[in-house]
């Protein structure tokens, strides 16, 4: 391979080119440790190293620092990363890195976002803003499947004990107890009981 071209984009940082195609990106430092000059030639090997030692382990840090300021779905980490030129197989190796450690998780990101969301907005409005986030339809439908049945859940909790006349605040030790073993027998989750009668300690872990 032949570099054919080293191209300023900022003050250090260089784009390279490989028989006229665009490689990768690197900085002054990096361009004279692998001897990376114009109409010189880049061996193959010398071109994996670099690939391997620079810009991948860059794009991991890069994606790293990119999801600690906030969190992000796939699809907008990657946008994120082809803004920084990293080729495109660079940036499917980052993501099975950042997902290997579940860093990524956009059915996650969908059911917090939801969470957050759900009493403010409609379905629709929700489900709009997910797909512009690039979440695939099915982590949605999974993530609205998920939020609206616990939030289901707890409003029949709410209404079983208003029938029962239920006051988790004035009920006795054996009362609570006894209730409990009701909502449990009915089928209902632990944390969706203990969200609505806020008896956490009563609960065997």
């Amino acid at each position: 391979m032949i570099v054919t071209k080293i191209e300023a984009v900022a003050k250090n940082k260089y784009k390279v080119y490989l028989d006229e195609r665009f490689a990768f990106v690197l900085y002054k430092g990096e361009l004279s440790r692998y001897r990376v000059t114009v109409n010189e030639e880049l061996s193959v090997e010398m071109y994996e190293k670099i690939r391997r030692e620079v810009i991948l382990k860059r794009g991991k840090l890069r994606a790293l620092h990119l999801l600690n300021v906030m969190g992000r779905t796939e699809e907008q980490l990657r946008q994120k990363l082809r803004l920084g030129s990293y080729p495109e197989d660079i940036i499917d190796m980052v993501m099975d890195y950042v997902k290997s450690f579940g860093y990524i998780n956009d059915q996650e990101y969908a059911r917090n976002f939801i969470e957050s969301r759900k009493d403010k907005k409609s379905r629709r409005e929700i489900y709009a803003s997910l797909c512009q986030k690039g979440v695939k339809s099915e982590d949605i439908d999974a993530a609205f499947q998920e939020c609206y049945e616990e939030h289901d859940a707890r409003e029949a909790i709410c209404t079983l004990l208003r029938k029962k006349g239920y006051d988790p605040e004035n009920a006795d030790r054996a009362e609570t107890q006894k209730i409990l073993g009701f909502l449990v027998r009915k089928g209902f989750r632990y944390e969706d009981i203990r969200q609505v009668t806020e008896v956490k300690s009563l609960f065997p872990l």
